[in-house]
């Protein structure tokens, strides 16, 4: 079974299914443990974590990639990616679907921002003109050469042009040939409902902290007709709170004592990264150095 494919699978099992956030390989590791069916790498994730940039249409293709490989080869999870505007016009979209499937990814998200985007929750978004991102998807499905690997639309537009005028682009995005509609920044559950009926493929929210869209429950998005729930960012942001936290304590007060119960035990490190395998398969390769 390919990643698209269990990725498909995924959506179909699970109502809605949790997406979930690893900005790394060891985090994608943690959540497989945990349960959840499926992960996502988050472009503004790799902006802040891997290159310590903003958001802002900065980084590339190989800066994604870099991160998608190194998840794909520690997980068996689907993994959703975000692409941002796609690094380019038709051939450069075409070159990153290409280098996405052979990266192990399962599903791509495309949005309909400029190329010198911003985070979808910030103030000044401008999108381009439907036409423009119906050739995007185009470009995407016309260099998809696994039937499985999922391309999702994402329309930014419902800030600036409003909820009828954002669904009229989830139709023709998904009549370019989109599998999935990622529509951002929503504010009522209602929204979603309307663009569901509207679309007639699975739709997914994204919730994340400190947006414009509340923190609604899987409850409440199951019964809006939600059938992708994303929680993008949650996790690494817990992470660099923590961080900083260890940082300023040190620095402060000579010791990390006070913030020892902030940090994950050396036995639990070593149980989600399987180290313990990894020592008796030494002890089976070399037994006969032993005494």
């Amino acid at each position: 079974m390919t990643p698209g494919q269990k990725f498909r699978q995924a959506v179909a099992a699970e109502k809605p299914l949790q997406v979930i956030g690893a900005i790394n390989a060891y985090t994608a590791r943690m959540a497989e443990a945990t349960g959840f069916k499926a992960l996502y790498l988050s472009g503004g994730g790799v902006a802040a974590n891997s290159l310590g940039m903003p958001d802002l249409g900065i980084s590339t293709l190989e800066d994604v990639l870099t991160d998608v490989r190194r998840i794909t080869e520690v997980t068996s999870l689907p993994l959703l990616v975000d692409i941002d505007t796609g690094w380019g016009g038709a051939f450069n979209i075409a070159r990153t679907i290409r280098s996405m499937i052979k990266a192990g990814a399962a599903a791509v998200h495309i949005e309909d921002q400029v190329s010198s985007k911003r985070c979808g929750h910030r103030p000044g978004k401008e999108v381009v003109e439907q036409a423009e991102m119906v050739d995007r998807i185009k470009s995407a499905v016309d260099a998809r050469h696994d039937p499985g690997f999922i391309i999702m639309a994402r329309t930014d537009a419902l800030q600036m042009e409003g909820l009828d005028a954002a669904i009229e682009r989830a139709v023709a995005y998904v009549e370019a040939g989109a599998d999935m509609i990622f529509a951002e920044a929503v504010t009522e559950p209602p929204q979603y409902k309307k663009f569901k009926a509207a679309v007639k493929v699975p739709i997914l929210a994204n919730i994340t902290e400190f947006g414009h869209t509340p923190l609604f429950t899987t409850e409440e998005l199951r019964s809006a007709e939600v059938d992708i729930v994303l929680y993008c960012c949650g996790a690494y942001r817990a992470m660099n709170a923590a961080a900083l936290k260890v940082y300023q304590t040190i620095r402060a007060e000579g010791t990390q004592k006070s913030v020892v119960p902030l940090m994950q035990t050396r036995a639990d490190l070593y149980k989600y990264l399987g180290y313990y395998a990894y020592e008796q398969k030494l002890d089976e390769l070399f037994a006969h150095g032993k005494k």
